[in-house]
Order: structure tokens, then C-alpha cells, then sequence
């Protein structure tokens, strides 16, 4: 598709570089001296409960909020020095879609790629394909108001996608999609980067983050607890196999019971077993039938668990 086949600038190996990136508001640390580096062609996320920075990190990024000091580097521009060349060559999807309810789908992408200066013939020829590309072919005269919200979001993929930008920036893209829509979306991320587009993500989905991101960070308190390949932090920080088990007093059952893994974490009604060999847990809760059980593998989210806590964040 000749709307999104723009090749990734030259940046020194990089699409984005933080260093020292600090900020605080009214006193309060908001991001405590990160860094990270996102390399070119890849999808990179970001993750951590809410209030750990994200959104204030992205902002930075982006040359929308002034960092208290760090360094940062968008497609090779200095930002926020440099920040409106930077974002020239940037998409961007927000955490909530702001269509304008007056357009149709294409006026929408038409006006939205006026802002970049475009050519109004070039915008034109692209709409079908990035229409395409977001499951939307037949919807161009379609005004805002009759689309679902799965396809306000796709619309919004779509329109960030209209200046040919080398970096996209993805604000929690598939919250509140249905499975099919989230699924979609995953295949038409992963067809980005694919085309050598490089994706920045912020999402709660870990199992998205698992299935999207080359390499990730998690962030608590304004900091980096880890950074890596997903399975690479699977493996250094959570036991290979989980159980879990739940019912009436399960807690209580396994509380007597932690011998039976290598490390019990209990939340609620639910009992966590984190195990190298599951096999005696698993005889034992044969016996158990008032017992309910869910045995599966480790994931991303054991670990986001583990390094964040299960305390509820607002």
C-alpha cells in the first residue's frame, strides 16, 4: 500500500532515546530519572499501574510537556527543542478517540492531514487504503455518529496513520474492543513493524504486551523496575509454571499448603501457586473437589504482578 510504505529514518539505530528523564509536579516526583530506547522497526511498550508515569512520559516524549531535565530523542530531533520537526514524522493514537462528529470518515482523515501540510490530492489518494487497512472499505461518506466504537477506534488507527509517520505512538489502543476488535487491531500493529514502522504502546492488556512488544519496560513510582524481551522477563522473574486455585476457603487450604510450590501469593479468594514442578500440587488438589484449579504457564502478567503489587491503584 503506497499510503504506508514510508521507510524508517536514519537515527543512529534509535527511533526514541530517553536519559535522566525527570519531572515533577507541585512536588511530587512524577518520572524519577529514566531511561530507555526504543530501537527502529520494532513495537515497544510501556507498562505499570496507573499513576506510574506513562502518560506524563509520553507527553515528555512528544514535546507536549516540558521534562524538568533528561535528555530525549524522537526520530533524531532534540525534544523539546525540536519537537514540531520530530512530530512531522509521528502518529499518533490517544487513549480516547476525538473524531470530529461533524466529518465523515474521509473528511476526517482529510482534515487531519492538512495539519501536517500535505497536499490535499496526496490525503485523498491515501484514504482507501488506510480505509482498508483499518477494516473499514465502504465507510468513507459514513458519518462519525454511525460507527461502533470498534470502528471510531479503528478510524482513529487509521487517521494517525495519514502523514506516513516512521513512529506511532499507541495510548491504550484496543481499550474497550470486543475480542474481535482487538484482535484486528493486533494484526494491523504487527503488519506496521512489519513495514518498519516503530510502535511505542502504553496498554493494561499484558497479554496485548506479550503478544505486540519486541521489548517492554514497566514503570511503578516513576521509575524502571525492569526493561527486556517479554519471555526474557518471564523467565528471570516468575517460576515457569503457575497454578491457581479458588473456591470456598481456598486461601485457607492453601495458606497450610505452600510447600506444595515454590511461592504462594493469595489475593481474595484465589490462591497463586508459582512452581518449577506443579505435579504434587496438582495430585493433591485431585482429592480436592470443592476445589477449582487453572493450570497454565507463566506470563507477563505474573510478572507485572510481582514487581507492582495487587493492591489496587486509582
Amino acid at each position: 500500500m503506497a499510503a504506508l510504505s514510508g521507510a524508517v529514518a536514519a537515527t543512529a539505530g534509535a527511533a526514541l532515546q530517553v536519559r535522566g528523564l525527570r519531572k515533577s509536579y507541585d512536588g511530587q516526583v512524577v518520572i524519577a530519572g529514566i531511561d530507555f530506547e526504543v530501537p527502529a522497526a520494532t513495537c515497544f511498550g510501556l507498562l505499570g499501574p496507573n499513576g506510574a508515569g506513562k502518560t506524563t512520559t509520553l507527553r515528555c516524549c512528544l514535546g507536549l510537556t516540558p521534562p524538568d531535565g533528561g535528555d530525549i530523542r524522537l526520530g533524531g530531533y532534540p525534544v523539546p527543542a525540536e519537537a514540531p520537526a520530530a512530530r512531522q514524522r509521528v502518529g499518533v493514537v490517544p487513549q480516547l478517540d476525538n473524531l470530529d462528529p461533524d466529518f465523515t470518515c474521509s473528511e476526517n482523515l482529510l482534515v487531519y492531514g492538512r495539519y501536517f501540510g500535505i497536499a490535499e490530492a496526496t490525503i485523498r489518494a491515501r484514504i482507501p487504503d488506510l480505509l482498508d487497512f483499518a477494516g473499514l472499505t465502504g465507510k468513507a461518506q459514513a458519518p462519525i455518529q454511525s460507527l461502533s466504537g470498534g470502528m471510531k477506534r479503528r478510524l482513529t488507527l487509521a487517521r494517525a496513520l495519514v502523514n506516513d509517520p516512521d513512529i506511532v505512538f499507541l495510548d491504550e489502543p484496543t481499550t474497550g474492543l470486543d475480542p474481535q476488535a482487538r484482535h484486528l487491531i493486533w494484526d494491523r500493529l504487527k503488519r506496521l513493524t512489519a513495514q518498519g514502522k516503530t510502535l511505542i504502546l502504553t496498554t493494561h492488556f499484558m497479554d496485548e504486551a506479550e503478544r505486540l512488544c519486541h521489548r517492554l519496560a514497566i514503570l511503578d513510582h516513576g521509575r524502571v523496575m525492569v526493561e527486556g524481551a517479554p519471555r526474557a522477563l518471564i523467565a528471570a522473574h516468575i517460576e515457569p509454571q503457575v497454578v491457581e486455585v479458588f473456591g470456598d476457603h481456598a486461601a485457607a487450604w492453601a495458606d497450610a499448603r505452600q510447600n506444595l510450590g515454590e511461592r504462594l501469593e493469595l489475593a481474595g479468594d484465589t490462591a497463586f501457586f508459582y512452581c518449577h514442578d506443579p505435579a504434587p500440587l496438582l495430585a493433591t488438589l485431585a482429592g480436592e473437589p470443592a476445589l477449582r484449579y487453572i493450570h497454565r504457564a507463566a506470563s507477563l502478567e505474573d510478572v507485572f504482578l510481582k514487581l507492582t503489587g495487587r493492591d489496587l491503584r486509582d
